[in-house]
Order: structure tokens, then C-alpha cells, then sequence
């Protein structure tokens, strides 16, 4: 890529400057789990979070704008806008799991929100909750509640953030339940563009961002089967490991079993198949 300059590399992602106003985000196929990238690649995975990405950007610019210009032939790399990040994880929760049961457990709230008592593991919320955190640029990102993350980006930008996420979650969680697939919980990146407006960036509702659920086995009480790298984590839990790098190998059928989980999300999401975004990765925009 002669003509792009690499400018940075994420924990899954490649970013290279087109010019002043673009990028180019290339989606690897690598996985982290616990903020540690493994060893073991995921055979298209990058394609997937670039497609799904692609689908939820061209279905939801009501809401917000995105960073989205084009998605390239090779079905992972998305020709973007330049921005001024925001500095959150914008995370929007409708179920209780992750490390927001793990706040519940401990003090029947998370990040600020004061929860019903009772609930139990993966039980639905009330209404869905705005639940930010920091982005740590090394280990666990941190939950903060509404009055730390109004610090970092004022308390008019906050307020918008929040709206657009619960706005955006309502919108794909409707979507995704009527293809038989609960969004527990999702996250967001923003950025301004240069006029100051709020624009989507980064991914929206993959494997990687959300936890997705297959709704026909979705049972309170314990922790969910899912569509995304939970699987991963399942295995690496199994195994002791301190979640310190380097992360374990991964064997063959924790590959393909996590493979065969994100193009399934990928073609009840879109209702496309996989194999005809491979061919022609705009068909997502449609």
C-alpha cells in the first residue's frame, strides 16, 4: 500500500492516512480476549466485522452520521473520515452480564445506575442503560458513571452521546430480535468532524462491539451460548490462564466453532450470504 502511510494499529485493526480528510481501516482477522490479543487468528473475521459494520452504517445515518466513504474489494478495509475521537467507550446495555452483573453483584448498581434488586445473571433491564468507560490505551478499559464521563467531554457532548447510543441500540436490537438474535449489550466510538457534529466511527453492533445471543436458547439465570468471541473467552477461562500476555494458542475447533459463530451472525443480521459478500462487499450497503 505505497500511496497509504500506516499511522497506528489497534488490537484488531490497521489504520493508514489516504490523504488529509480519509483513512483506511483494514480489519484484521486477529482476536483479543481480556485485552490480550491471542496468537491464533480467526480465518475471516476481519471481513465480517467490516461487513456488518458496513450494513448497520448505510441503515442508520438517521440517527448519526458515520465516518463510512467506501468498503474496498477485499471485503476488510473501509475507506473512512477523519476525526476527533471522543475519549469513551459508549456502552449501552439492555441485559445484565459482563462486568455489569459483576458491578450488580457487588453493589446493585453499575457505572452510576441504581438497579432493580433481584435480578439475575443475562435478566433483561428495565429500559436500556447508557453505561460508559474510559478507553485505555493498555489494559481494561475502567466504568466510570455519568458525572466522570461529562468531565471528560462536557455536559452538552454527553448528553448527545447518550441519546444517539440508546437510539442506535433501540433501533438494532429491534432488528436483530426479528432475525432471532438478542443484542445484550453494545459499544460505541465517536468522533466531530470538523463542523462539530457527532459522528459514528470505529464499528457498529459486531461480534467484536456486542454481545450477541441466539434469542431461541436465551434463558435468565445463567450465562448465555452467544454469537460472538465469548466462546473464545470460554476456552481461555478453561484454562487457568492469568490474562497476562502472551495469550494461549487456540486449537482447531475453538477456530472454526468461533468462525462458523460470526458468519452465522453475520448472515441472519443482513440476511445476505457470506459467500455474496465476499464477492461484492458493497451488496451491504444496499
Amino acid at each position: 500500500m505505497p500511496e497509504a502511510a500506516h499511522v497506528g494499529s489497534g488490537k484488531v485493526r490497521e489504520l493508514y492516512a489516504l490523504d488529509d480528510e480519509r483513512l483506511l481501516l483494514v480489519a484484521s482477522d486477529r482476536i483479543s480476549t481480556f485485552d490480550v490479543v491471542l496468537p491464533t487468528e480467526i480465518p475471516d473475521k476481519g471481513r465480517v466485522l467490516t461487513g456488518l459494520s458496513g450494513f448497520w452504517f448505510a441503515r442508520t445515518r438517521s440517527i448519526v452520521p458515520n465516518h463510512l466513504l467506501g468498503l474496498q474489494a477485499d471485503g476488510r478495509s473501509t475507506e473512512c473520515r477523519r476525526l476527533e475521537m471522543i475519549p469513551l467507550e459508549c456502552v449501552v446495555r439492555g441485559y445484565i452480564t459482563g462486568s455489569g452483573w459483576k458491578d450488580y453483584r457487588a453493589t446493585g448498581a453499575t457505572s452510576g445506575h441504581r438497579l432493580p434488586t433481584g435480578l439475575r445473571e443475562s435478566d433483561r433491564l428495565p429500559e436500556p442503560i447508557f453505561t460508559p468507560s474510559t478507553k485505555a490505551d493498555e489494559g481494561h478499559d475502567e466504568n466510570i458513571d455519568l458525572g466522570q464521563a461529562g468531565e471528560l467531554v462536557g455536559a452538552e457532548r454527553l448528553q448527545e452521546v447518550e441519546r444517539v447510543s440508546l437510539e442506535l441500540y433501540r433501533y438494532a436490537s429491534e432488528h436483530a430480535l426479528a432475525r432471532g438474535i438478542i443484542i445484550a449489550d453494545t459499544k460505541f466510538e465517536f468522533g466531530v468532524d470538523g463542523d462539530g457534529r457527532l459522528v459514528l466511527a470505529d464499528e457498529a453492533f459486531t461480534p467484536d462491539s456486542s454481545r450477541f445471543w441466539p434469542a431461541a436458547d436465551y434463558e435468565p439465570g445463567r450465562t448465555q451460548p452467544s454469537f460472538d468471541k465469548q466462546f473464545v473467552r470460554d476456552y481461555c477461562e478453561s484454562l487457568g490462564w492469568d490474562k497476562t500476555p502472551p495469550g494461549p494458542e487456540l486449537p482447531d475447533e475453538v477456530v472454526t466453532g468461533t468462525r462458523a459463530r460470526y458468519v452465522e451472525a453475520f448472515e441472519r443480521l443482513t440476511e445476505i450470504p457470506f459467500d455474496r459478500y465476499l464477492d461484492d462487499p458493497e451488496v451491504v450497503l444496499a
